[in-house]
């Protein structure tokens, strides 16, 4: 098997690294989403579906998807070097998390190469608490330490229907453009490049995602959520799926719609090939 060196040398400009980051010791509530990654893996190749997107991609040993495997790291502080190393090459980064908390370091390792980020962060919750539980990297917190550091120029949240007062206060103090689901999907987004897309299982309704730490009823569809996806009309140059938790799924349902989620996305950021 290669190693993540080795790896690293198939990495270009044009090929999209897909990472996996089993971390999930800032989950506030249920451990388990490090188990996500390789259960989307096992989904995605799983001999009941097929390995094609929707819009005819097969994404079966494409020449230009490179997987990376797990990625190295001993402790939360160490995530993004991996993530650095794969971005100077000039790919593009789809991560499988993991809890929510990988989000800051991964968006952090793209603001380098990425300069007045645009995100589009699809989610049951805002995550923007100062701290929580007395943790100010809780996956609670990633937006907050995102926004505060400058690291994006807009922050884009749609399917929200947890807020607190002080999120209130705390995206109203970053700028946040939130949708809330009380008043139904946007029309039109209006996004604008370059773009990193956050994709939080438990944006879909219970229903549809029961493998997820925080139940939070009144969500998306699984077909709403594509079409979101597909609704993106400027380049995604970054992504990454998280908070799938294996232990609470049911026959493995939760971790097929991610698997579907990522097949999708990856498509798109093949088709569109970067900024």
């Amino acid at each position: 098997m290669a190693s993540f060196r080795e790896k690293l040398e198939r990495l270009r400009p044009g090929t999209v690294a897909i990472a996996r980051i089993p971390f999930d010791e800032y989950s506030s509530y249920l451990r388990g989403a490090a188990e996500a990654p390789e259960k989307i893996w096992e989904a995605f190749h799983s001999a009941s579906a097929n390995t094609f997107a929707e819009d005819g991609t097969d994404l079966k040993g494409h020449p230009r998807a490179v997987d990376m495997g797990t990625v190295p790291f001993r402790s939360y502080g160490d995530i993004g070097i991996p993530l650095e190393q794969i971005l100077a090459t000039g790919a593009r980064l789809l991560s499988l998390g993991g809890d929510h908390s990988i989000a800051y370091p991964v968006i952090r390792a793209h603001a380098r190469f990425h300069p007045e980020l645009t995100i589009l962060q699809l989610d049951a919750h805002s995550d923007l608490y100062d701290e929580f539980d007395g943790n100010r990297y809780s996956h609670a917190c990633p937006f907050a330490r995102i926004m505060e550091e400058g690291l994006a120029r807009r922050l884009v949240q749609v399917g929200i229907r947890t807020l607190t007062t002080h999120q209130r206060e705390q995206a109203e103090r970053f700028g946040a453009e939130i949708h809330e689901m009380r008043h139904g999907l946007p029309r039109r987004l209006n996004l604008s490049a370059p773009l990193y897309l956050t994709l939080d299982m438990d944006v879909l309704d219970p229903a549809f995602a029961p493998g997820v730490s925080h139940h939070e009823p009144g969500g998306l569809s699984v077909r709403e959520v594509l079409n979101l996806i597909h609704a993106i009309d400027v380049p995604i140059i970054g992504a990454d799926i998280v908070e799938l938790n294996p232990q609470r799924d049911i026959n493995g349902m939760t971790a097929m719609v991610a698997a579907k989620f990522f097949r999708e996305v990856l498509a798109g950021m093949l088709r569109t090939g970067g900024e």
